[in-house]
């Protein structure tokens, strides 16, 4: 289930999201945050703390940040860094990443 669709998130919750994902955007702008890319294609937030994330998942915040020109800068930085492209079925499957990249699960 989308993160942004989970029931009983109340408006106080929905705000954290809100200002966590605003943050996430700035770091990535800023270059303190950046985007990993797994040998399947797959997508990870590094230097995004567990503190700053307000229960939101990497996959979930990449969904919701999709067409913010911060999140498309550092994910051409990526895919170069990588040699390959984001796969979108990766996203769709849910492949993600508790720990900035070192390990990769598939969608639960």
């Amino acid at each position: 289930m989308p993160c942004d669709t989970r029931p009983n998130l109340t408006e106080e919750a929905k705000a954290n999201q809100r200002d966590a994902l605003a943050r996430l955007q700035a770091a990535l702008g800023a270059g303190s945050a950046s985007i990993v890319i797994s040998r399947q294609g797959a997508v990870a937030f590094n230097g995004w703390a567990d503190a700053e994330r307000a229960g939101l998942s990497d996959l979930c915040a990449f969904r919701r940040l999709a067409n913010a020109p911060e999140l498309r800068k550092a994910l051409a930085r990526a895919e170069a860094k990588a040699g390959m492209k984001l796969d979108r079925r990766m996203l769709a499957a849910g492949v993600h990443s508790h720990d900035g990249g070192a390990t990769w699960h598939g969608g639960h």
